[in-house]
C-alpha cells in the first residue's frame, strides 16, 4: 500500500510539472494576419508623432506580428480633414489628429472648441474626464458610434495651443483686424472674429507660404507643431492665449472595428491605452522644449494675466458661441463637460 501511495505522489508530481512546462497559448496564433492603415497630419518630433509611433510598434509587439499598423505619419495620405473622409468610407482604418477637424464628422467634438474652457485644469483631471468612465466620456463613445466610427482614446496633458504672429499682442485690442489662419472649422473662425480677428481657414501645407508672403498675419497652434514647422522663420511673437486643448484624438472606422477578431480589437485599445499612458507624461517637457526652441530663435514671448482671459469669455461673441455649442450643437454636453472641469 505504501509503495502504491508513493507511486502516485510521484507521478502526480510528473503531471504537475508537465502542465508548468506546457507555454500559454498565443491568442493570435491563429489568426489570419491583418495590416491596418493609420494615418496623420503630424510634424516629426511632435507629440502626435511620438504617439503614433509607439502606437503602431506596440501594436505589433503585442500581436507577435500579426496585427501590423501601416502608419502614414506627416499627411502622406492628405490633410486633416480629407484623413477624416477616407477614414470614414473606409479607405483607411485609422486616424490621429487633433479635435477640429472631428467636428465634420462628430458634431458633439465641439465641446473642445469652448474657448478656454480647459485653461487651468490639470492634465490629469482632464484624462480622467476624457478617457475615464463617466457621463462625458460614454456620450462621446456614443457620438462617434453614430458617426461609423470607434474612438479609442484622447492624448493631451493641460497643455495648449498658441498664438504666433507678425506683430505684438500684447492687450486683447491688438487682435482687431488680425488676418489669423484657423483650422477648417466654423466655431474656430467664430472665437477669432469674436476678439475682431479676420480668421481665414486654410490648409496646413498652404500655411508657411501664406505667412511668408504676408498674406496671412498669423496662425495658432501647439508649440511644437510652430518649431516642427519652422514657422519662427515668418513669424516674430508667440502669445500663450490658451484658447483650445492641446490634444489629439484616436479612432477607428466602426466596420474595420467589429470586423476585427476580439483578440485584434483588445490589442488594439491596449496600445492605445499604453501609448496615451507613454507619451502623456511628455507633454509637458515636449511643449516647454519646443516653446524654448522657439524664443532662442527670437520669437518674443507674451504670457497674460488672468484679466485677458476673463476679458475674452466677456466678450458677447464667445458668450454667444458658447450658447450655440451647448444647446445649438451639443445637445447640452458642452454644459456636462465644464461641470466635470469644475468651471
Amino acid at each position: 500500500m505504501k509503495k502504491i501511495l508513493v507511486l502516485a505522489l510521484a507521478l502526480a508530481i510528473v503531471f504537475s510539472l508537465a502542465a508548468c512546462g506546457e507555454k500559454e497559448e498565443n491568442p493570435y496564433a491563429k489568426l489570419d494576419a491583418v495590416t491596418l492603415i493609420c494615418a496623420d497630419n503630424t510634424g516629426e518630433g511632435s507629440a502626435g508623432r511620438i504617439f503614433g509611433e509607439y502606437f503602431a510598434q506596440r501594436v505589433l509587439d503585442l500581436t507577435e506580428g500579426k496585427l501590423t499598423i501601416d502608419y502614414r505619419p506627416g499627411g502622406a495620405l492628405g490633410g486633416d480633414l480629407d484623413l477624416v473622409d477616407q477614414m470614414q468610407s473606409g479607405k483607411i482604418q485609422l486616424v490621429i489628429c487633433q479635435t477640429a477637424p472631428i467636428v465634420s464628422a462628430v458634431p458633439e467634438m465641439a465641446v473642445f472648441d469652448l474657448p478656454l474652457a480647459f485653461s487651468g485644469v490639470d492634465g490629469d483631471k482632464i484624462d480622467a474626464v476624457l478617457n475615464g468612465e463617466n457621463e462625458v466620456r460614454a456620450a462621446l463613445d456614443k457620438a462617434y458610434e453614430a458617426a461609423g466610427l470607434h474612438l479609442l482614446g484622447f492624448l493631451q496633458n493641460g497643455t495648449y495651443r498658441l498664438t504666433t504672429a507678425n506683430r505684438p499682442l500684447p492687450t486683447l485690442e491688438d487682435f482687431a483686424g488680425l488676418r489669423i489662419r484657423t483650422m477648417e472649422n466654423d466655431n474656430h473662425a467664430a472665437f477669432w472674429a469674436a476678439l475682431g480677428a479676420e480668421p481665414t481657414p486654410l490648409a496646413w501645407a498652404e500655411v508657411y507660404a501664406a505667412l511668408q508672403s504676408g498674406r496671412l498675419d498669423a496662425e495658432e497652434n501647439a508649440a511644437d507643431t510652430v518649431y516642427s514647422a519652422e514657422l519662427q522663420e515668418v513669424q516674430s511673437c508667440l502669445a500663450r492665449t490658451e484658447h483650445i486643448l492641446y490634444c489629439n484624438q484616436i479612432c477607428i472606422n466602426a466596420a474595420a472595428w467589429d470586423k476585427l477578431d476580439p483578440a485584434y480589437r483588445d490589442a488594439l485599445a491596449q496600445a492605445a491605452d499604453e501609448a496615451i499612458a507613454y507619451v502623456r507624461p511628455l507633454m509637458s517637457a515636449v511643449d516647454a522644449h519646443h516653446t524654448k526652441k522657439l524664443t532662442d530663435s527670437g520669437m518674443v514671448f507674451i504670457e497674460y494675466d488672468a484679466a485677458f482671459y476673463d476679458s475674452i469669455l466677456a466678450l458677447p461673441g464667445v458668450q454667444a458661441l458658447y450658447a450655440d455649442i451647448d444647446a445649438g450643437q451639443t445637445g447640452g454636453l458642452a454644459g456636462a463637460l465644464l461641470n466635470s472641469l469644475g468651471k
